[in-house]
């Protein structure tokens, strides 16, 4: 009866350890996500406000820095919008991030213009495609809606939004979600995607009033950390995510980027509470990255590669996690066809557990802080969840809607994984 007490006792300690983790990954998410981060981006410096919280979870958890205290700074180029952000079809107020999306690469604009349409009624119609084409478009607005085009239609439409009439505002009708982006860059001309469902039929005029910013070198950072292995302190195994996300569209509208990639940053913390823990110890030196400017284009992780704070030789293998706040479709690995042997150990493992619906294989692919380390030689995968909410790169990506299906799963492969080294 004793025996039987004493298990149910270190279950019941085990469960709660197991819900105190999940609980620091839901208040890191939480956290990443406030507004006062402002979408993790370039307006009133919030991804330095996650980089400075980052720096202080490590530093609580007695997680060792570099002689730099943790930070890592680089520059880059970044457009910004910190202040107006309005359009107006015909009298009808747009909502940021609701209804429309300006192109990451957007100059400031401020006027009304008159709106020439290119859409199936014209392209299908000689008489109009006609008057499309003697049509005087410079300093007006084009809109374009490629709804029932041809192969040849849809070619020309790429042609018209590159925009060679030097029109002020190219406007793209979507009938799918709005997906935005961090540009580096400021175009000639401003793109506007916005949903057609909510576009005034036959519309005149489009009024707009959009400020951006372009920051010439603009000072950004990683944050690394590191537990020294106690049998192989000269290798290591690298766990690093993004912890950026897209900023701000406007003062009011801000990206809050919960499982991209607010998720991934609480695994790698969570790993960093894990091995920062005296019973856990490793053999090898465990070094976590949290990246900058990934979604400006990679921008942190490749800037490490190009200025190591440690020779890359000694990375024995380094796994990168985005959007990790799902699982209900278990996992892909990327580069897992190119590093098959560690790839085959990881699914053996977890067919082994049974703790992930699958573990699907991918090949190499430059879409995370991956990729410049396995172009320089290191091992490197780049994992993710697959299934669930459907929500990237838009306003809809919210702690709340966050489900973090197989995130204890997930924890669990990855320092089993571990063990194999």
């Amino acid at each position: 009866m004793k025996l039987i007490r004493q298990l149910l006792f270190f279950i019941f300690l085990s469960n709660v350890a197991l819900a105190q983790d999940i609980d620091f990954a839901r208040q890191v998410i939480n956290d990443l996500c406030a507004p006062e981060m402002y979408g993790r981006g370039y307006v009133n410096n919030g991804d330095e406000a996650a980089a400075h919280y980052l720096r202080n979870q490590l530093e609580k958890m007695g997680v060792s820095a570099f002689d730099f205290n943790y930070y890592q700074d680089f520059k880059m180029n970044v457009n910004t919008f910190p202040e107006a952000m309005e359009v107006e079809v015909d009298g009808k107020q747009l909502h940021p991030g609701i209804d429309f999306i300006v192109s990451p690469d957007a100059p400031s604009v401020n006027g009304e213009y008159d709106i020439i349409y290119l859409n199936k009624s014209v392209i299908g119609n000689p008489n109009k495609m006609d008057e499309f084409e003697k049509a005087d478009k410079k300093g007006k607005a084009i809109l374009l809606d490629s709804t029932g085009f041809n192969k040849v239609q849809k070619e020309y439409y790429q042609q018209v939004e590159k925009n060679p009439f030097e029109a002020v505002v190219i406007i793209k009708l979507l009938h799918e979600k709005l997906t935005w982006g961090v540009s580096q860059n400021v175009s000639p001309f401003t793109t506007l995607e916005i949903l057609k469902g909510i576009f005034p039929s036959n519309a005149k005029k489009i009024k707009l009033n959009i400020t951006n910013k372009l920051l010439p070198k603009y000072g950004s950072q990683n944050i690394l950390g590191f537990v020294e292995g106690k049998t192989k302190p000269d290798s290591s195994i690298v766990f690093s995510a993004h912890y950026d996300h897209l900023g701000m569209m406007g003062k009011e509208t801000f990206f809050p980027g919960a499982n991209d990639n607010a998720s991934g940053t609480a695994m790698i913390l969570n790993l960093a509470q894990y091995y920062s823990k005296p019973e856990n110890k490793p053999d090898y030196t465990m070094v976590f990255i949290f990246f900058g400017a990934e979604e400006a284009g990679l921008v942190g992780s490749k800037f490490y590669t190009e200025n190591p704070v440690f020779p890359l030789e000694e990375i024995k293998f380094l796994i990168n996690i985005d959007l990790a706040g799902t699982g209900e479709e278990g996992i892909t690995v990327v580069n897992g066809s190119v590093f098959e042997k560690e790839f085959n150990k990881l699914k053996e493992l977890n067919d082994e557990k049974n703790y992930l619906m699958q573990v699907k294989v991918r090949g190499k692919a430059a879409n995370s802080d991956h990729y410049y380390f396995s172009e320089k030689g290191v091992p490197a995968f780049f994992i993710y969840t697959m299934g669930g909410i459907k929500a990237y790169h838009d306003v809809y990506d919210k702690p709340e809607t966050l489900p973090l299906t197989e995130f204890k799963d997930l924890f669990r492969l990855l320092t089993d994984f571990v063990k194999t080294f």
